[in-house]
C-alpha cells in the first residue's frame, strides 16, 4: 500500500526543496549536502514511479505530479510537527522547526546572534531564514510557508497580522574617511543638494525612509543628484570607501564600517531617520511551543543587543 511507502522524513526534504526551489538551498535549511537531498529526491520518484521535479538551469521546480501533491505533503508535515512538539511538551522539552522571512538590512545583522543565542537555551529547535524581497516574505507568511518576518514594512494587503516591535533601526549618512564631512561631524538637508549620493532603491526602507524626511524640508526626489543606485547596503559602503559619492545605509552597517576605520558617520540636522522593525505572525496559525518560546526571546534579546551596542559606540 503507498502508505506504508511514506517516509515523513523524506517528505519533509520535498516539501523543503518544493520551496526553495534549489536542492542546495534545501540541504543548507535541512543541514544535509546538496548530494544527499538529490538522493533523496530520487529515492522518492522511484517509489511513485513518477517525476517531482522538473530541472530548470541550477534550480528545480515541481513538475505537475508535485504540485498536485504538495499541498498534502506541507499538511503531512506540519501535522507531524505539531505531534512532535505537543508530545514534547509532556517531557517539559521544546522542540521543532521554526522558518523566519527577511527583507531588510538590520535584520541580516540581527538575526544570526539572536538564533545563535536562542539555540544556546533551546537547542532542539532548528530556525531557518529565508532573505528575500517585501512581497514574497509576506505571501510565503500568509501561505504559512514561514513562521514569521522580521521587516520594517507594514503591508495593506493583510489583515490577519500581529506586529511585535523589536528594534528602532536608523538610517545614517555614511562618507569615505577622506571626505571634507568627515570632520564636520553636521550638516545641513540642503547640503545634499551638492554631492553625488549613492542610494537603495526607491522601494527600499531605507530610500523611503530618507526622502520622506527630506521631503518634510522641501527637498524633492529630483533635486537629488543620485549617482547610483544599488541593492544592498553593503555595496552602498563599499562605493562610498572607494570615493564615488556619499550614501546612506542602516547604522549597524555602518557602526561596523565605523569601527573598523572605513568610514565617517554624520549627522544631518533635523532629519529623524529611524524605522522600526518588527516581528510579524500570521495570527490564523496557532503557535507551537517552540514559535511561542521564538516569539517572547526575540524582543528581549534584541533590546539588550541594542543596549550593548549603544554602550560599546559611547565607549
Amino acid at each position: 500500500m503507498v502508505v506504508r511507502m511514506l517516509d515523513l522524513q523524506e517528505l519533509e526534504v520535498f516539501l523543503i526543496a518544493a520551496e526553495a526551489g534549489n536542492f542546495s538551498e534545501a540541504g543548507r535549511i535541512l543541514h544535509l549536502s546538496q548530494p544527499a537531498v538529490s538522493r533523496i529526491i530520487q529515492h522518492l520518484e522511484e517509489r511513485f514511479a513518477l517525476h517531482l521535479f522538473e530541472r530548470n538551469g541550477r534550480g528545480v521546480r515541481l513538475s505537475d505530479a508535485g504540485q498536485a501533491v504538495l499541498p498534502m505533503v506541507r499538511e503531512l508535515v506540519l501535522m507531524a510537527r505539531r505531534v512532535e512538539e505537543n508530545i514534547a511538551q509532556f517531557q517539559d522539552r521544546v522542540v521543532g522547526r521554526v522558518m523566519i522571512g527577511c527583507n531588510t538590512t538590520a535584520g541580516k545583522y540581527l538575526l544570526p546572534g539572536l538564533i545563535g543565542r536562542f539555540r544556546q537555551k533551546y537547542p532542539q529547535v532548528y530556525v531557518d531564514v529565508v532573505y528575500s524581497s517585501q512581497d514574497v516574505v509576506f505571501a510565503k507568511l500568509h501561505e504559512t510557508e514561514i513562521d514569521f518576518v522580521l521587516t520594517s514594512h507594514k503591508p495593506d494587503d493583510y489583515s490577519d497580522l500581529t506586529y511585535l516591535p523589536v528594534y528602532m533601526d536608523e538610517v545614517v549618512l555614511v562618507v569615505s574617511r577622506s571626505h571634507p564631512w568627515a570632520h564636520h561631524g553636521v550638516i545641513y538637508p540642503d547640503d545634499l543638494l551638492d554631492v553625488p549620493i549613492i542610494m537603495r532603491e526607491n522601494d527600499s526602507a531605507t530610500a523611503k525612509t530618507i526622502l520622506n524626511s527630506l521631503q518634510q524640508h522641501d527637498i524633492a526626489p529630483e533635486m537629488l543628484h543620485v549617482e547610483m543606485t544599488l541593492g544592498s547596503s553593503e555595496a552602498i559602503a563599499i562605493a562610498v570607501e572607494d570615493g564615488l559619492g556619499v550614501g546612506f545605509v542602516s547604522r549597524l552597517v555602518a557602526l561596523r564600517a565605523h569601527a573598523h576605520n572605513r568610514l565617517a558617520m554624520v549627522s544631518i540636522e533635523g532629519l529623524d531617520l529611524r524605522h522600526e522593525l518588527f516581528f510579524v505572525r500570521n495570527r490564523r496559525v496557532p503557535m507551537t511551543p517552540s514559535k511561542a518560546a521564538l516569539w517572547e526571546f526575540a524582543p528581549r534579546d534584541i533590546e539588550q543587543m541594542q543596549v550593548n551596542t549603544d554602550q560599546t559606540h559611547k565607549g
